[in-house]
């Protein structure tokens, strides 16, 4: 089924009611005596398929859940929101799923084959992490307002992971908020850019920040703004746009969802089980590796957070250019 953009509006509260608080209980553990499957939307070794595995694993080792991760790039993760779709609602494939084929996709596209909200059941949400603006130390940068100044003067390079993603949303948001424009050189992820910065080919990019822990500390790189509501206790030091008088607040958020129409009682056990994983110590642990901030919400308001956020996305994919 193709979806159009326009009969997205107003559908958000009528998805939320799809999954209801009256669930019956249930205790965390194996849901399927089959292995499940867990569709990743990006190739290996990026931070979706890293968070997966994690999941995996411990549903694996704790709960005894077989659980495999299924690699299935392409379309902006369209391809493996459209394959999880049309699977069977059993819990034996389920997706990792984040901004690009839910949030992002329903805006940029002008049809996508799947419906975000109604074909889909959001099951757990997992964490966020914030993306920011990194510039070169030697530009003797520090806040935005020295960024608008430089930049007016003389305009900046900022590398992104690929046109239409959450950095080059990003880029040109904060491009129309400060009125300023700077240029934007696309890259076929972020590994690209960040090494061309190094190479001293970009004067800036923006990437996840926590993920750039190490380029900061090192400083390889002044992070000058986070994305996020507020500072991350794991650079403290790193300011938000918010703060600096700009009311940019963007998540890069991942969860598990699966096809439309599984059982309640199931998905409170899915539920139950994603939230145990991510809950224990050191699980926590590896997430914040990632830069990746846990929250636990029930299942309802994950749904209701998902449709929420197309809304949220959808003037700066508009404001950035990219939306068919």
């Amino acid at each position: 089924m193709i979806i159009k953009r326009r009969t997205l509006l107003g559908s958000g509260l009528a998805a939320v009611a799809l999954l209801t608080a009256s669930m019956a209980t249930a205790e965390p553990g194996a849901w399927s005596s089959e292995p499940v499957r867990i569709v990743v939307t990006f190739p290996p070794g990026g931070t979706s398929d890293l968070v997966a595995r994690l999941l995996a694993l411990h549903l694996d080792m704790d709960f005894g859940q077989k659980a495999v991760v299924d690699n299935r790039p392409g379309a902006a993760g369209t391809v493996a929101a459209d394959y999880v779709a049309q699977q069977a609602p059993d819990g034996t494939t389920l997706i990792l799923a984040n901004n690009a084929p839910y949030t992002i996709a329903p805006t940029r596209f002008k049809t996508i084959p799947y419906d975000p909200l109604k074909g889909a059941t959001h099951i757990a949400y997992i964490g966020a992490s914030a993306p920011g603006l990194f510039v070169q130390p030697s530009a003797g940068i520090s806040t935005l307002g020295e960024y608008i100044a430089h930049v007016k003067n003389s305009p900046m390079t900022y590398g992104s992971s690929g046109v239409g993603s959450i950095s080059h949303i990003l880029g040109e948001a904060v491009d129309a908020a400060l009125g300023v424009k700077s240029i934007h050189v696309p890259y076929q992820g972020s590994s690209p850019a960040i090494q061309d910065f190094r190479a001293g080919v970009l004067d800036s990019f923006y990437d996840m920040v926590v993920q750039n822990k190490e380029m900061i500390e090192d400083k390889e790189a002044v992070a000058i703004a986070i994305a996020s509501p507020e500072r991350n206790p794991e650079i403290p030091d790193v300011p938000t746009f918010v703060e600096q008088g700009y009311d940019i607040v963007i998540e890069n958020w991942v969860g598990l969802s699966g096809p439309a129409g599984m059982d309640p009682e199931m998905v409170k056990t899915i539920h139950d089980t994603v939230l145990a994983v991510f809950s224990s110590p050191e699980v926590k642990v590896k997430l914040t590796e990632l830069g990746i901030t846990h929250r636990a919400i029930a299942t309802e308001d994950y749904q209701a957070f998902v449709a929420k956020q197309i809304d949220v996305w959808a003037p700066l994919i508009i404001s950035a250019g990219i939306a068919e």
